[in-house]
């Protein structure tokens, strides 16, 4: 069985900084820059559950698996 490999792209212009995909994330891979802009802080944690993309109001966030089982 290969290790996922899991790639998160998050489009600053179309995010808005509302903060669903760090409260949603139940892996807790996301933190927030000061101005609100999510970062992936912990992207070893991603189960690529997808709630993240799923729960984007504004279609800023894409998840892909690369590799894995």
């Amino acid at each position: 069985m290969r290790k996922k490999t899991i790639a998160i792209s998050i489009n600053e212009k179309n995010c808005k900084r509302c903060g669903y995909c760090i409260e949603f994330c139940p892996a807790k891979v996301y933190g927030a820059a000061k101005d609100g802009l999510p970062l992936v802080n912990e992207l070893d944690k991603c189960t690529s559950c997808g709630f993240c993309e799923l729960r984007c109001p504004d279609f800023a966030i894409t998840l892909e698996v690369i590799a894995g089982e």
